[in-house]
């Protein structure tokens, strides 16, 4: 009970005291909402909405978790508060998941914009909507663990924005966003197979049009071990650089 109970607090306090800072402002409501703009815009004259709706869903939750890390991981590392949260009679896998909790919720509420937008105002499609919730739910946590596996090495906000920047922008081509991963070099297109988000995205384009490039299962499968793998790394490291 009373680690549920700093769980609900610890969760709260972030959502009061991060949510509306400029970087999560910037990064991640303005710039993704820009992006969908242009991209509507663009939808009418030479693109089908189907084309872009899962890109503008996916960018969206991604540079939204993302920045929401950067800026509560890095002000809790930089006031030295998160040290006082590791005094607290909590396990530090559920402190982690406290802090990671906002940016998640975050990430789903992002995705909400571009998807009535997309449905009521164009009119667009969904196959699946039962797994187009589930891909909007394992990408914004995919996208959370990668800003916080990015976010760890950070010791100022800028330094996090632009350790962030330095993965997302590539992704944005990478991953099959708006450019199918099978459209890319040869030479590339591994590293595409490397990035977990490529699976999610391929999950939201499933949902939306039907098709994909891979199994919706291995898809689902690669995504959850992603998870995994980016949570008890970033844990790793954090007992490591910032624990003494």
């Amino acid at each position: 009970m009373k680690q549920t109970i700093a769980f609900g607090n610890i969760l709260l306090k972030d959502m009061r005291n991060y949510y509306l800072k400029p970087p999560n402002i910037s990064w991640g409501i303005i710039f993704p909402f820009a992006w969908m703009l242009m991209m509507f815009v663009k939808t009418k004259s030479a693109f089908h909405i189907e084309e872009v709706f899962s890109g503008i869903v996916a960018m969206s939750i991604l540079f939204g978790t993302t920045s929401m890390l950067s800026v509560t991981i890095t002000f809790e590392r930089k006031s030295r508060s998160f040290e006082r949260l590791l005094l607290a009679p909590l396990r530090i896998e559920l402190l982690i998941l406290a802090k990671i909790t906002g940016a998640i919720l975050f990430g789903i509420f992002n995705s909400i914009i571009p998807v009535l937008f997309s449905v009521l105002y164009f009119k667009a499609v969904v196959t699946n909507w039962t797994l187009l919730v589930t891909g909007i739910i394992l990408l914004s946590i995919i996208s959370t663990l990668l800003g916080l596996f990015i976010s760890v090495s950070a010791k100022e906000v800028f330094e996090a924005q632009t350790y962030s920047n330095f993965f997302r922008f590539p992704m944005i081509f990478l991953c099959g966003l708006f450019i199918p991963v099978a459209a890319l070099p040869v030479l590339i297109q591994p590293f595409s197979y490397l990035l977990p988000v490529t699976y999610g995205v391929d999950i939201l384009k499933y949902s939306i049009t039907g098709d994909n490039a891979l199994s919706i299962v291995l898809d689902l499968t690669l995504v959850i071990m992603f998870c995994f793998i980016l949570f008890y790394s970033s844990l790793f490291f954090i007992k490591r650089k910032w624990i003494i």
